[in-house]
């Protein structure tokens, strides 16, 4: 009779550990799939089997076979996070970037605080792409926005372009941080003219104007000749209520304005205000005409050209030989004689041309199209040359 309430107690105790271990499989299977906290789970669990193995090692032994599978799966869900957890934790990550997004940044100011003024231009003959390139390593595919701030203006800058590579380098070294430096959110596009045909800048610029607004709806446009480079980032690459010239003065006239009226090098116009005058002519074929066409078209819609201060809109020309294929228009007199009754036939609503291809380079958008031929009866005469710059 001595040993039976010895066995009777052991039996007891027994029980209660198998009992306790259960309900701690229990706890622990329902805190995995609340996502509780599992891993204070483990301890315990871990803690009671020390418990009982010191008293009854066997005993101990036969609890963790009890638990059987159950365990197992239980400490598989504590090695790491569940697939539900992850799916979770990437859901809060895309909730937390819909905010960010939902929280836009603010305008940037009217005046940028980063303005220099007047800028010290340098023309290097060593200077490379790669270079101009690393320098400006925010910019992607021709196109840049400010990091810090929503700009007042998306701008597009249009080059009419072919076989000026040298100047165009220039122009995109000391063009790309004048309009960071503006705060402005702006795409560079070079139109640039394919195979041996009379030169037509008023065309090409026709063409910048309807391939640009493929890619996005732009505020503005500048019209901008590629051997032009602005001295003074005060001079602001932004539209007004009116057309705007932005050409006062370059070095080749002392910075003076060419001539009363003149309209050319680089212009400023809204979308709104491109449409209205029907943009450029398309038949001007070489050298001249086509600047002083459309400030007949921005006259005759009753529009004024505005201009910045001239000691502000200062360019420096770089100096060039006359392109073969850009001759004088002989017959530029008798076209501008006929604007009045020719812009609302001649214009963006007859630009027809060949889109040869559209690349995609870090700092612009280069468009090579195939705009035909002048007619047979266009008159060109040749010029006397400039001086070259270097």
């Amino acid at each position: 009779m001595g040993p039976c309430p010895a066995v009777s107690w052991f039996t007891r105790r027994a029980k209660c550990l198998v009992l306790l271990a259960l309900c701690l499989c229990v706890l622990a299977w329902i805190a995995t799939l609340t996502n509780g906290p599992v891993r204070t789970i483990e301890q315990v669990v871990f803690t009671v089997s020390q418990v009982s193995s010191e008293g009854k090692k066997d005993m101990g032994l036969k609890v963790e076979e009890g638990l059987g599978s159950s365990r197992e799966a239980t400490f598989t869900q504590l090695d790491g996070p569940t697939e539900e957890e992850e799916e979770e934790e990437d859901e809060e990550e895309e909730e937390r970037g819909t905010e960010k997004d939902q929280n836009p940044k603010d305008t940037c100011p009217e005046e940028s605080p980063l303005l220099r003024g007047a800028i010290k231009l340098s023309f290097e003959p060593s200077l490379t792409l790669d270079q101009v390139t690393r320098a400006n390593r925010e910019v992607a595919e021709g196109q840049y926005e400010p990091a810090d701030c929503t700009a007042r203006q998306s701008v597009a800058i249009l080059i009419p372009h072919r076989n000026r590579e040298k100047h165009l380098l220039y122009l995109l070294h000391h063009l790309h941080p004048f309009l960071q430096r503006q705060q402005l959110h702006y795409g560079i596009y070079v139109i640039h003219q394919a195979g041996e045909a009379m030169f037509n800048r008023a065309k090409l610029l026709n063409v910048g104007y309807l391939e640009a607004l493929k890619d996005y709806s732009w505020d503005c446009f500048i019209f901008h000749d590629v051997d032009l480079v602005p001295e003074n980032d005060r001079n602001l690459y932004t539209c007004e209520e009116q057309p705007k010239h932005l050409v006062v003065g370059r070095n080749s006239t002392g910075y003076r304005l060419r001539y009363k009226g003149y309209f050319g090098g680089v212009t400023a116009m809204t979308k709104e205000q491109f449409h209205k005058v029907n943009g450029f002519p398309n038949t001007y074929w070489g050298w001249g005409g086509e600047d002083d066409d459309l400030r007949i078209r921005v006259q005759l819609q009753g529009m004024k050209i505005v201009r910045p201060l001239p000691n502000v809109a200062r360019y420096t020309m770089v100096f060039h030989k006359r392109d073969s294929g850009n001759e004088v228009n002989k017959d530029r007199m008798r076209l501008l004689g006929r604007t009045p009754q020719m812009w609302k036939k001649d214009g963006l609503n007859s630009c027809s041309y060949k889109t040869v291809s559209v690349e995609r380079p870090p700092l612009y958008i280069n468009v090579t199209v195939d705009i035909g031929k002048p007619p047979a009866t266009a008159r060109l005469q040749p010029v006397v040359p400039q001086a070259a710059l270097r």
